[in-house]
């Protein structure tokens, strides 16, 4: 019998419509999926008609489970993993699967497709020759040093972050970063209520504290060395 194969397959991070055409024909022919939550996963299914088994593997079982679904690939099965929303593996589940079956030289195979970062990038203006990925930063230890890492970082600096801590987060870079500096927060990319809110830190965190807001925020910093880019988009403005 020939061993199996692992699929990480990217799911819409909103509009159930952003899926792709061989995501869905790979998630109806797989043996099983293994999702994040498999309550939000059936609604996705359920919306087109596919009847796969599913299974959860999240971060609260995912250490469980490993070594028998990993005995499964090597059996021969065919499975698919998603997360609640994107890609797997970033800043979701599907690192530790992938790096176990990259061990035991089981084929793995990751389909391109959504993930939230990409478009709040891009819909920043910020210079993105070069740019870093931040993840979720640390909650506590640990969490004023790499906010002070970010204020001294040259490049764009992207990463996510839940409701109840964009206000904290952006007090702190507020503190420490030049009055000057310009951030991008997106959240609800591809939703209904998109919103990406651009400008100075300090009038960006005012327009929250006003304007509460839900979802998953994406969190676009512009480096810190912004005289440069500050005169190329002077010299823009002036030959337009």
């Amino acid at each position: 019998m020939s061993v199996g194969k692992l699929y990480l397959v990217p799911t819409p991070i909103g509009n159930l419509g952003d899926i792709t055409y061989r995501a869905v024909e790979l998630l109806n022919s797989v043996d099983k999926i293994l999702a994040e939550d498999t309550r939000t996963t059936r609604v996705l299914l359920n919306h087109y008609g596919i009847k796969t088994r599913l299974e959860s593997f999240h971060q609260h079982n995912e250490h469980g489970k490993l070594k028998p679904i990993i005995q499964e690939l090597i059996d021969g099965t065919i499975i698919a993993q998603v997360s609640d929303a994107g890609t797997p593996g970033i800043s979701d589940p599907g690192f530790l699967l992938a790096r176990a079956c990259l061990k035991q030289n089981i084929p793995i195979e990751v389909l391109p497709g959504a993930t939230a970062f990409i478009p709040a990038l891009i819909k920043s203006g910020f210079a993105l020759h070069q740019f870093r990925f931040e993840g979720f930063l640390p909650q506590k230890k640990g969490r004023q040093t790499r906010i002070l890492a970010l204020s001294n970082n040259p490049d764009t600096t992207c990463f996510y972050e839940s409701p109840h801590k964009i206000i904290k987060s952006l007090e702190q870079l507020a503190v420490v970063c030049d009055p000057k500096r310009r951030i991008s927060i997106s959240r609800e990319i591809s939703k209904k209520f998109e919103e990406t809110v651009t400008g100075y830190i300090i009038d960006v965190l005012n327009h929250y504290k006003h304007h509460p807001a839900k979802g998953e925020f994406v969190v676009v910093l512009e480096g810190c060395n912004i005289k440069e880019e500050e005169e190329e988009r002077s010299e823009t403005n002036h030959s337009l």
